[in-house]
Parts: structure tokens; C-alpha cells; sequence
């Protein structure tokens, strides 16, 4: 069944992944693209709607970004946001001029149109714009406003043309949601189809489809993407295999875990291997992230290619790659943000035919609404973000055994009270770090010289950016007092309160 489309015209703003978000959110399927994208490319895909992003250059700008002019002949509704509200004022001949400038918090006002039906006559929108639209073109009519910024939203009905001046994307946007989902339903007539149980076992189907009986590898870490892709796959191909690699570094009882949820419970082809001593040896003394990264990388795919190996040649490769990684390896007017190798360079040392990614297109809070949709647990489903060298990067300084228990343990308590306090759902991602400093501290009425214990907690809604999470004194007191008497050579607990950026929410 074909899914109805909405198409996302990339310009470069911040908060353009969060538009595709916020769509997929009210049961409908976006795709982001680059703003230049060919009009006929766009027909093809046959979209029901087009949203233009914000974005940081001024529409009078002789180099300013603008779309194929022919998209405004495809015959599907246009809904400018922020720098693609004045986009829309300005190629149809409205004025567009520097200030009145709106940042932040400002109280809309509404009047009667198609995005605003539904509405009350007043609310809060979140502006951020230098530039405002002076003159509307002709044809168009007001339907909200602020104070300071005349077009709020405005509407041509009879060319399908919509736009926005404020961000209905973000969550300080009042109504902004309402605003998305009249565009969709109202103005584009959006079905709802969208669904993670549509997904799911549409993709199941092609997947039988595609790969019948043929060998598949997957190298599954057991962190949710590759969980969700492996589930998918073992529904649809008899001849998957799963290669998990314990370096020693995972959390508490981790591997135990991987193998009990999947091989027992799952009934996957599980190969786990414990290549712990392998790794650690090859740690010995290091103390630089970035060499352990290097060394944790390079030992994954010996061993992967080891066990690999043995099975034989596989017709196709297995990977988690969520849409976030495609869209961050950069396009278009937007940053390149990283390059994605989700497997870590497997394709040079593995026999195989093809990569399939059953998730490409889909954002993190829809990976796991699917995992859910198939059965998965909550334990594996909601398991925190975890980097692929596990602890390693989490202890700053040389690894050691003695570091490694002594992380687990605190991190494991530091899980389980935000578990307790029922705060797992609020947190975007929490994770403790053993520094490599000493300090002095008293137990038992004797002097102690141990490690200082760092707590993280960030909120987020794509990882991009994060603020600190505002976890409450009594659940940190919790965690520091378990911690101390709990865990040996720990004498002093610490909570990040830095933000991303200037911070990034790993310390290593």
C-alpha cells in the first residue's frame, strides 16, 4: 500500500528535523529534502503537501536559498515556515523588510483561515526572525498577527498557498500542533496512515519479499536500533544470524541480557561472544578517548569478521541506520553534522551482497513505538543510548577491571533510582562517569583517598541539543548515599549542569 507523502524543503534552519518530527507525529509521512530538489523529482514521489523550512538568509538576498519555481505548479497545498513564509510573500509579490525582530514568546492572535480553524483567539507562538513581511501579495489575507509582526500566518486559498511566520514545530507554540494538523488533515487531506503497525508489517512483507531464504548477518549490539532492525528481520527471513560481541565493556549484566531477551525469548540465531579479555588486554594502559575508540573499532571487526567467517559467505547485511544518520551525514542547505558508518567499515571484511536497513526512514521515537508494535520488552526497547565503546569512554583515564566494577555498579544504582523515581520516560539519556580524580573524604571516622563519581542527565528531542535535566535533590540524594556505601573506592558524587552545546552530552 502506498503511504501518503508530505514533503519537507530543507533551508537550513534549526529546527527543520523537528518539522518532519511533528508531521510524523500527527500520522503522516514526511520526507526532508534539499531545497533545491527538481520540481519532476517531487512529482514523482506524489506527495499530498509541501512545507518549506525556516532558515538563516533573508529572501532579498541576491544569493538567498530558493526551491524549483515549479513546485507551485504540482497542484498540492504550500506551507511556508518562518524564512518560507516570507519565501511564498516574496516570489508572489509581496514586500518583505528588515525588523520589527521577534525572539522568544509572543502572544498570537488569530482570525478566521484554514491553518487557524479550531483555534482560540489567542495564544502563545515562538518567534525567531529579524525580517517580517511588510506587504502581503495580492490575494492573500491575514489570519493571525502579533504586536509587532502584521503577518502572523497568512492564506491564499485558491493557490493553496500557506504561511507561517512563527515555529508551530516547536513545543512553546501553543497550538502549533493544531496548526500542523490543519495544514495535514484540513488543507492536504491527510488519511492518517502513518502508523508504526502499518509500518511494521508492511516492512516485514518486503522483506520477505526481498530476501526469502537467503543468508543475512547482523551485528547486534543490543541497543535499540540494531534490537528493532534484527526483530524485524527474524519475522520475515528463516536464515538470519546474529553476531553479538561482549568487549568487556557493557553495562551491568548487559550481555546476560542481550542473550536472555533474544536467543531465549526471541528464539533468534544468537552467536554471543565474549571477547572481553581480548579488548581489556589491548586497553592496558591506554588513557586517550580517541585511541580507545580507535583500538575498541578496530578489535570489533576482527572478531565480528572471525566469527563471520565461519559462517560463510551471506547474501545481505543487516544494519540499524536510522533516518537521523542519513540526514546527519548531511544535504542540502543543512550542516554535515557526522558521517553514520553504523557497522563500523563491516562491509570491507564481510562476504555479502547487499546492506538492507529496515529503519532509514525512521526517527528514534518511532524505532521504538515499532519495537514496541513487535513485541519487544521495555527494557530493551527504552534502553538508554549507548556508544559503540561502551564504558570505555565513560571512564576517563586507563581501564582497568577494578574501574569497570566499580562504574557498573554505580551506574547500575544510579538507573535503578531513576527507575524508582519513575523518570525514565523524562530523561532523554542519564549515564554516571568515573573521573580519574582522587579526593579526600571521611567514613567511619577515617580518612578515605578515592574516585570521583559524575552523574549526566540531559533532556532532548533529537540529541542535537540538550539542556541538563532538572532531577530532583531527593532522587540525586538517593543515588550519592547508595553510591558511597554501596560501591567500594567512591567517596564523592558530582551532577553535570552543563547544557549542549558548550557541552556535548558524553564527556568523552
Amino acid at each position: 500500500m502506498e503511504k501518503q507523502t508530505i514533503i519537507v524543503l530543507d533551508f537550513g534552519g534549526q529546527y527543520n528535523q523537528l518539522i518532519a518530527r511533528r508531521v510524523r507525529e500527527c500520522n503522516v509521512y514526511c520526507e526532508l529534502l534539499p531545497f533545491a530538489t527538481a520540481a519532476e523529482t517531487l512529482r514523482t514521489k506524489n506527495p499530498i503537501g509541501i512545507i518549506l523550512t525556516g532558515g538563516p538568509a533573508s529572501v532579498f538576498e541576491p544569493d538567498a536559498p530558493r526551491p524549483d519555481p515549479g513546485i507551485f505548479d504540482l497542484g498540492v497545498p504550500v506551507l511556508g515556515i518562518c524564512y518560507g513564509c516570507q519565501l511564498i510573500a516574496e516570489l508572489f509579490g509581496g514586500k518583505v523588510s528588515v525588523g520589527p525582530r521577534e525572539y522568544g514568546k509572543k502572544q498570537l492572535t488569530t482570525r478566521k483561515g484554514d491553518l487557524t480553524d479550531g483555534l482560540s483567539a489567542t495564544s502563545v507562538c515562538w518567534m525567531s526572525h529579524t525580517c517580517y513581511i511588510e506587504t502581503l501579495p495580492d490575494g492573500f489575507s491575514v489570519s493571525a498577527k502579533t504586536d509587532t509582526c502584521p503577518v502572523a500566518a497568512m492564506e491564499n486559498k485558491a493557490r493553496k498557498l500557506y504561511g507561517v511566520q512563527f515555529h508551530p514545530e516547536v513545543m512553546h507554540t501553543e497550538q502549533g500542533t493544531e496548526i500542523l494538523r490543519n495544514f495535514l488533515y484540513r488543507v492536504c487531506g491527510a488519511k492518517g496512515d502513518w502508523t508504526m503497525g502499518n509500518f511494521a508489517a508492511q516492512t516485514v512483507a518486503a522483506l520477505k519479499k526481498k530476501i526469502g531464504d537467503k543468508k543475512v548477518l547482523c551485528a547486534l549490539s543490543g541497543g535499540v536500533d540494531s534490537a528493532v532492525a534484527a526483530a524485524l528481520a527474524h519475522k520475515a527471513c528463516p536464515n538470519l544470524t546474529c553476531i553479538f560481541v561482549d568487549h568487556g565493556l557493557l553495562r551491568k549484566d548487559e550481555a546476560a541480557e542481550v542473550v536472555r531477551v533474544f536467543r531465549d525469548e526471541q528464539g533468534m540465531n544468537l552467536i554471543a561472544v565474549d571477547a572481553s579479555d581480548r579488548f581489556l588486554s589491548k586497553l592496558d594502559g591506554v588513557s586517550e578517548p580517541e585511541e580507545k575508540r580507535a583500538i575498541i573499532g578496530k578489535e570489533f571487526i576482527r572478531v565480528f569478521e572471525e566469527e563471520a567467517k565461519k559462517i560463510g559467505a551471506v547474501d545481505f547485511l543487516l544494519q540499524g541506520t536510522i533516518y537521523p544518520d542519513v540526514i546527519e551525514s548531511g544535504f542540502g542547505a543543512s550542516a554535515k553534522i557526522k558521517s553514520h558508518h553504523n557497522v563500523g567499515g563491516l562491509p570491507d571484511v564481510v562476504d555479502f551482497k547487499e546492506i538492507v536497513e529496515p529503519l532509514r526512514d525512521l526517527f528514534k521515537d518511532e524505532v521504538r513505538a515499532c519495537g514496541f508494535e513487535i513485541g519487544l520488552p521495555e527494557s530493551i526497547v527504552m534502553r538508554q543510548p549507548f556508544p559503540g565503546p561502551g564504558l570505555a569512554i565513560r571512564i576517563i583515564g586507563p581501564i582497568s577491571r577494578e574501574k569497570i566494577k566499580l562504574l557498573q555498579e554505580a551506574d547500575y544504582i544510579y538507573r535503578d533510582e531513576i527507575a524508582k523515581a519513575g523518570l525514565t520516560r523524562d530523561i532523554w539519556q542519564y549515564f554516571a562517569v568515573l573521573s580519574d580524580t582522587r579526593s579526600v573524604g571521611v567514613m567511619g571516622d577515617g580518612r578515605t583517598y578515592d574516585y570521583m563519581l559524575a552523574l549526566r542527565a540531559v533532556t532532548s528531542v533529537d540529541g542535537m541539543t540538550a539542556d541538563w535535566a532538572r532531577i530532583p535533590y531527593d532522587v540525586l540524594e538517593k543515588v550519592s548515599t547508595r553510591v558511597v556505601n554501596e560501591v567500594g573506592h567512591i567517596n564523592r558524587v558530582v551532577y553535570d549542569i552543563t547544557s549542549k552545546p558548550p557541552a556535548t552530552v558524553e564527556w568523552e
